[in-house]
């Protein structure tokens, strides 16, 4: 998904959502390509799963709506 869509499906102002990205760029979970595509990394999956389960072993099991890109 590229840049704008995904900042308009996270329902983040844009600004917000580039501050965060910035962010993930920075610590190599994401990338982005010259075409302004952006892609999970391996790092990023990694830590995805880590939090979630994080998020079981901690909260428990809850049941969250996934968002289709």
């Amino acid at each position: 998904m590229n840049r704008t869509a995904l900042a308009t499906w996270s329902g983040m102002s844009y600004d917000k959502f580039s501050r965060y990205l910035e962010w993930m760029t920075s610590r190599k979970l994401v990338r982005m390509d010259e075409d302004s595509m952006v892609e999970i990394t391996s790092d990023g999956v990694r830590t995805k799963e880590q939090m979630v389960q994080w998020i079981i072993d901690f909260v428990g099991r809850m049941k969250f709506t996934r968002r289709k890109f």
